[in-house]
């Protein structure tokens, strides 16, 4: 009650709310963002997916796995292995994919003592001999600008999760502030100082253009290419300005850190259907063998032609799943958190 108004009522009397701060971040949060950025980083440099082959003219005892190609975020690589030193064909297959043989078919006894018996069948060169055969791109011409900026990508995400593992909003701003000018930094001279950009596009036309001869169209590829780089980087940058913008002013924001990241297995396998439904949906006419427009298999098996097809997750994938779940669970915590704060 006030002394200078005895009959006032002390209800009405107003008394300054002190200032909100944000409920502290607990560790078990902090924790399982830094778990997750490892397994991020363990699953960038491995293979996530698998597709395989199979046909009657190349027999198991040859091909184990048929013609296996693997998936990752850096790009496809050859799945196939050694040919077992049981099979019949192991001799002649790596003869005739190694040179051994002369002009009249003879073996070059020479050669093959020199070669590296070890080496392993180039089942990358299989698959696009089988893809040019039903009038299908070749396997490089697939997710060309997600392959040359997914370490960036990685770059922008990794920050994001490490400024999200700080209770502390002004740690946190300070981590995406150097982080992502850092990235930005990286990127710009990665894509355009050193002449990144350029070399992949090269890359790109080039490898199209084993297959595919229409100088013109691959030279509008590659255009297409560029700009699509381009106006990537930019849409990343912005990303990175708003994520910052947003986390300074709204506490929430931060959720944004680690559902960004926990989306990754979306992203991958809807990128992988969508390129698998180009490749089925693009067909040319120079193929040896007449195929409707398909849908390539995802996941699971299926048949195109004489082939059987094959795909599935590789323990690469469980890594970012892993990292999904966790990101996940550490995004709902801080959520309740940031609930019980403001009540």
């Amino acid at each position: 009650m006030s002394a200078a108004n005895p009959t006032a009522d002390p209800k009405l009397d107003l008394v300054p709310a002190p200032a909100t701060t944000a409920p502290r971040q607990s560790m078990f949060i902090s924790g399982l963002s830094v778990a997750a950025v490892g397994f991020m980083v363990a699953a960038y440099f491995v293979p996530l997916w698998w597709v395989s082959l199979t046909a009657p003219n190349y027999p198991p005892d040859a091909f184990p796995d048929g013609i296996r190609i693997l998936f990752g975020f850096t790009g496809v690589t050859n799945g196939c292995t050694t040919v077992p030193k049981t099979s019949r064909l192991s001799k002649e297959t790596q003869q005739e994919d190694l040179g051994w043989r002369g002009d009249e078919g003879a073996i070059d006894e020479k050669l093959a003592a020199n070669a590296k018996p070890e080496a392993a069948l180039d089942c990358m060169h299989e698959m696009n001999t089988i893809n040019h055969y039903v009038g299908m791109h070749p396997i490089g011409a697939g997710a060309p600008a997600e392959r040359l900026l997914a370490k960036y990508i990685f770059g922008v995400l990794g920050v994001g999760l490490l400024a999200f593992a700080f209770g502390s909003k002004k740690v946190r701003l300070i981590i995406l502030g150097a982080g992502y000018a850092a990235v930005s930094v990286w990127m710009v001279f990665g894509l355009w100082v050193s002449g990144g950009l350029a070399a992949h596009v090269t890359q790109y036309t080039t490898e199209a253009g084993q297959y595919f001869r229409d100088a013109d169209r691959i030279v509008t590829w590659g255009h297409n290419l560029e700009l699509a780089v381009t106006l990537s980087a930019i849409g990343l940058i912005v990303i990175m300005v708003v994520l910052t913008l947003a986390s300074a002013k709204w506490e929430k924001a931060q959720l944004l850190l680690g559902v960004l990241p926990a989306l990754l297995p979306v992203f991958f396998v809807g990128t992988f259907a969508a390129w698998l439904y180009f490749f089925g949906h693009n067909l040319h006419p120079w193929g040896a063998f007449t195929v409707k427009p398909f849908m390539p298999t995802v996941f699971g098996e299926g048949k195109v032609a004489q082939f059987s097809t094959f795909s599935y997750p590789m323990p690469g994938f469980a890594l970012l799943v892993a990292a999904s779940v966790l990101l996940l669970i550490a995004v709902l915590r801080r959520r309740l958190e940031l609930l019980d704060g403001s009540r």
